[in-house]
């Protein structure tokens, strides 16, 4: 917990008490549900919610801004971040439903009544959002195909509405064709711990109609 209260020192009582519960519900449903590597689960705050939060650095979400997570897995980014912005609605998926299962269970213990997780894949989901979170399920050039319908058209943040894509290692020949569009932020830049030497964000303004 003190690595986050490092690099956000102005967390409420609740968010504090949610966030600290975290390890003790992941490491249960790990037990149970393997959705995050054994090795990780002993670096939890640093490798996954910390990791997750580099988005808050770059963006603080307005309420009634919508966001949909992409592959989230076991609720990441999505979960550290709807603790953080409770008045931001948040939609995570998977296609592996009991990944699912998780998110709604750390969810329901957490009370955090602006997440809602279904199985499902992306192409089927309906809505449009603000912005679309993910931590690379994908090269990037399919990730922005799959996606760039699912943005809505009308922007309510100081951040063009798009893409926020959490990626390691040099992915510079997947970003090419869309340097005009892209912005990188490198996360070594905002916390500096070893493991983000190699990790960055990239945020991707998508104008629909």
């Amino acid at each position: 917990m003190e690595i986050l209260t490092k690099y956000f020192p102005d967390l409420t009582d609740q968010q504090m008490d949610q966030f600290g519960r975290l390890g003790a519900l992941y490491e249960e449903w790990n037990a149970q549900i393997n959705v995050i590597s054994r090795k990780d689960i002993e670096q939890l705050y640093e490798r996954h919610v910390l990791h997750s939060l580099a988005i808050a650095k770059v963006i603080q979400f307005n309420p009634q801004t919508t966001v949909l997570d992409v592959g989230t897995g076991g609720g990441f980014p999505g979960i550290p971040l709807a603790i953080l912005f409770p008045e931001t609605s948040f939609m995570l998926i998977d296609s592996i439903g009991k990944k699912i299962k998780v998110v709604n269970e750390v969810a329901s213990a957490l009370g955090l009544t602006n997440v809602t997780a279904e199985h499902i894949r992306v192409e089927e989901v309906k809505q449009k959002f603000d912005f679309v979170v993910s931590r690379a399920v994908t090269a990037f050039p399919r990730f922005v195909s799959m996606v760039q319908t699912k943005v809505a058209s009308q922007s309510k943040n100081d951040l063009p509405n798009g893409i926020l894509y959490l990626k390691g290692g040099d992915f510079d020949e997947e970003i090419e064709p869309f340097r005009k569009q892209i912005e990188v932020y490198e996360l070594q830049s905002f916390f500096q711990e070893e493991f983000f030497e190699t990790k960055r964000l990239i945020h991707m303004s998508i104008k629909n109609k």
